[in-house]
């Protein structure tokens, strides 16, 4: 979701719990709607919508009407990819290790149980730029900078988290990487940004050398556990207006909602950033101020089966926590799927077709 895009975001994430409850009212006058749990262990099964849309045998987003097009834009092909992590406010070293964990889990030293979330990226690193350049398999967190003193408030707009991103590269010993980097800023539970819940969840973009320095892509993901995670860490908290209608809310599967959710938002936007970084190589539309990238397209599909307001078929362990891939030292994760270039559909690692 680039920074001029960023309005369908959360509107996506509604969207798609309105049209669940759209379809559960809809059938409450013929046989009743709910959605059912496979006897099977492992794998949670919602219900199939019913194939009125399109004749192709997959839901998870295939359709002849998306057009996603190539902008000669450059794609981040280097080799690693240096993530350059800013965690603004205060937060807890269990959910640095939690957030961290995923992204080593994008090119890890070991190989994850299957599905995997190196398996998830792959499907990102199908794209490539006008040299046949791929987008790159490996990623390494390449340094940290914490601002828990609030340096720029606790109340963000789309303007100062680039003076956010200034501080910290002006601080040694972090770098400015404007060949090989990428910077993530995170905030913490209690910073507002400007139209975070209403209209983003996070979003990206690249910085102005007028405010930085140099041109730097970076992404923002925020933490909505006591501001809106009904609406950014859906399914794993549901809006109050369900009323017991549908499933509830799933069971996250680090027992941190508000991060669990960001991690999917964190796997959005990086996938979208590594496509598209400067807005002009990977998405949608004829508009480039508001592109539907890669991770546009599969908002709220999780797994085979997905669309319409179902998240898809994806995994519960014993203890009924839900998720649909593996990383690094056990971890679990849920995480959105990702437009593919290949099969012209959402893609994911535990997709069961």
């Amino acid at each position: 979701m680039s920074q001029q895009s960023g309005i369908s975001l959360s509107f996506s994430y509604a969207l798609v719990s309105l049209l669940f409850i759209h379809h559960v009212f809809a059938s409450a006058s013929s046989t009743p709607q709910v959605q059912t749990f496979n006897t099977k262990p492992d794998i949670v099964n919602p219900k199939l919508p019913p194939r009125t849309l399109s004749p192709s045998k997959k839901f998870e987003g295939s359709s002849d009407l998306v057009h996603l097009r190539y902008h000669m834009g450059p794609v981040l092909s280097s080799t690693p990819i240096n993530i350059y992590l800013i965690w603004y406010g205060r937060w807890a070293n269990s959910q640095k290790l939690l957030i961290k964990d995923f992204l080593n889990s994008i090119s890890p030293t070991t190989a994850a149980a299957k599905p995997s979330v190196s398996e998830w990226w792959r499907t990102v690193s199908l794209y490539t730029d006008q040299t046949g350049a791929n987008v790159s398999r490996s990623i390494l967190i390449a340094g940290e900078y914490t601002d828990s003193a609030y340096s720029h408030g606790t109340g963000l707009t789309r303007l100062t988290i680039q003076q956010v991103i200034a501080s910290a590269v002006k601080s040694a010993p972090f770098p400015v990487d404007h060949k090989n980097g990428i910077y993530l800023i995170l905030t913490s539970q209690d910073v507002t940004m400007q139209d975070f819940c209403r209209a983003v969840c996070g979003f990206h973009y690249f910085t102005f050398p007028s405010m930085v320095g140099y041109t730097l892509p970076y992404a923002w993901v925020g933490n909505s556990g006591k501001q809106c995670p009904e609406v950014c860490a859906y399914p794993f908290a549901v809006p109050g207006y369900m009323g017991g209608g549908g499933p509830g809310a799933l069971k996250s599967p680090n027992g941190d909602v508000g991060v669990d959710g960001m991690i999917s938002v964190i796997g959005h936007e990086l996938a979208e950033l590594s496509s598209n970084p400067l807005v002009n190589a990977w998405y949608a539309g004829e508009d480039p101020t508001a592109p539907t990238e890669i991770g546009d397209l599969c908002e709220g599909l999780y797994g085979t089966g997905g669309g319409g307001g179902y998240i898809g078929q994806v995994m519960r362990d014993r203890q009924g926590k839900t998720f649909n891939m593996n990383g690094r030292r056990g971890r679990k994760f849920l995480v959105q799927w990702i437009w593919s270039p290949v099969l012209k559909a959402c893609s994911g690692p535990n997709a069961l077709d």
